[in-house]
């Protein structure tokens, strides 16, 4: 069963209310960060293989990267699926992630049907695709697919804005935050807006690196 797709500002909105009506620390964020961005885009193979290129280098990097595939008509799977290895690095694409992408482009994934799919399914169809990890999956079932239950919790900004947003000791890792986002459902994807948000809004002020 498909839950809350977050279609607008005001679905994130409503999201971020109910988080700080049950929440004092979410209320803090919510208020000290103001309006959550949307984030949606579109779905399908070129928003995972956008991801994949963008693993491990810098937004820059990426974006650079993505305009020569662009260019060169390689961000449709057809076209990724057949293209060379020579294409592929002469775009700045290294040799693992060349690989991943076209395992991606071979994978046969039915994208229409994901969207239909609970997002326990959506992941295991996903991670099951070299390259894309728990991370990729989730990213990509909250900004494109729009679920409003789904976290990230094995991201480093998320564990360190709740390390200080809560006040704990130390970051907490990947399966206590999992833990403790469960008090945001059935709005974990909004709780990591906010998460973000704050994360952003507390490097600039207090200098984290």
């Amino acid at each position: 069963m498909v839950g809350r797709i977050i279609q607008t500002d005001m679905c994130v909105s409503e999201g971020a209310e109910w988080l700080a009506s049950r929440d004092a620390r979410m209320a803090e964020a919510v208020a000290l960060c103001g309006p959550l961005p949307l984030r949606r885009q579109a779905d399908g193979f070129a928003a995972l293989l956008s991801a994949i290129v963008s693993q491990q280098v810098s937004v820059a990097s990426a974006r650079a990267i993505w305009s020569r595939l662009e260019a060169a008509g390689l961000t449709g799977a057809d076209a990724m699926a057949v293209a060379s290895d020579e294409t592929l690095r002469a775009v700045g694409l290294s040799r693992q992630k060349a690989r991943y992408g076209q395992a991606l482009a071979r994978a046969g994934i039915d994208f229409d049907a994901l969207r239909a799919q609970p997002d326990a399914q959506v992941i295991a169809t996903l991670v099951a695709v070299p390259g894309i990890g728990a991370w990729t999956a989730e990213i990509y079932a909250m900004f494109a697919l729009g679920r409003a239950d789904v976290f990230a919790p094995g991201d480093l900004a998320l564990q360190e804005a709740a390390r200080l947003l809560y006040g704990l000791e130390a970051r907490p890792t990947e399966k206590a935050l999992r833990v403790m986002a469960q008090t945001w459902m059935p709005w974990r994807s909004v709780a990591a807006r906010v998460l973000w948000a704050y994360y952003r809004v507390a490097k600039e002020r207090e200098g984290i690196r």
